[in-house]
């Protein structure tokens, strides 16, 4: 159906003079403010009929028509929706990793654990590997002896030295004094 085809005047003309009625039996039920308002949306069908508004608000009514069946009957449009929001995702864990990694570069972790983080190789993991670009001037790094067990450290007579650098309450503790807390 097109724009031509329909009677518009006495369409318009109708829809205006059933909204002045209900506006008139508003009025009786819920007062003047309620009528009054009823009344103003009542008068807008003819108001766009008279100003020759009409033809646009069709074509907009049309192609907002049209868009939304496009939408919902295209299989298409539906797999891009989906890959839409599969970016939408991506960006989201990305920016979650990469906040991260920012924090713990922040909080002075050393760079062999945040290159073992991302799945770079040590300095003694080249190294020993022969990965592309270790030299032989390339030392490695020194390893870390284990922590004791809890069992080999009851069995022992003296309690255990506080660990050094890798205790985690350390961070927290170092936060807390240089936010005056601790």
């Amino acid at each position: 159906m097109s724009y031509e085809q329909i009677a518009w005047l006495p369409l318009c003309a109708g829809v205006t003079g059933v909204g002045l009625v209900l506006s008139f039996l508003l009025m009786r039920r819920r007062g003047a403010a309620a009528g009054l308002r009823a009344v103003a949306w009542s008068l807008l069908p003819i108001a766009a009929y008279l100003t020759g508004a009409l033809p646009t608000v069709w074509r907009i009514g049309t192609a907002i028509g049209g868009f939304l069946t496009g939408l919902v009957f295209n299989p298409v449009v539906w797999s891009g929706v989906a890959v839409t929001g599969l970016s939408v995702l991506l960006f989201l864990v990305s920016g979650f990793m990469r906040g991260r990694r920012l924090k713990a570069a922040a909080s002075g972790a050393s760079p062999a654990s945040s290159a073992s983080a991302t799945g770079a190789p040590t300095r003694s993991e080249a190294v020993t590997s022969g990965a592309p670009g270790a030299t032989a001037a390339t030392q490695p790094l020194p390893k870390r002896t284990p922590a004791p067990s809890p069992v080999s450290r009851a069995a022992g007579s003296k309690p255990a030295a506080k660990p050094a650098a890798d205790d985690d309450f350390s961070d927290i503790e170092d936060i807390l004094k240089r936010r005056g807390i601790g």
